[in-house]
């Protein structure tokens, strides 16, 4: 029979996501480009089970070769990439991708509803 899937002598990892130390038979495998399937040449990180509950669970493909393109253009203008800068950038590429397409506005209906 197939044995169970061996990570080497390392008995307890670190949650990415919030930093704390958990036996590794207790974590969830995380996987950036999100195909843990494939498994040959990777290091996969880590979640406790309370993070991977909160974790979106939809198709990723392209997100991570789009975050680091965000960055290189930000960091090729010779300046540190600030957390603002990052977030204009990202919602502005999220934006260009979507085609214009828009999000129903919760707000709509605020107009129709009398000032009493």
């Amino acid at each position: 029979m197939w044995g169970s899937r061996s990570n080497g002598n390392q008995t307890t990892v670190t949650c990415v996501a919030c930093g704390v130390s958990i036996e590794r038979t207790e974590a969830r495998e995380y996987d950036k480009q999100g195909n843990r399937w494939e498994r040959h040449g990777k290091d996969f990180e880590y979640l406790c089970k309370g993070c991977y509950r909160e974790l979106c669970h939809q198709p990723r493909d392209g997100l991570e070769s789009m975050l680091i393109e965000i960055e290189e253009t930000i960091t090729s203008q010779s300046h540190s990439l600030s957390q603002s800068e990052f977030l204009t950038q990202y919602f502005g590429t999220i934006e260009a991708q979507s085609d214009g397409e828009s999000t129903p506005d919760s707000n709509s209906n605020s107009n129709s509803q009398s000032g009493s």
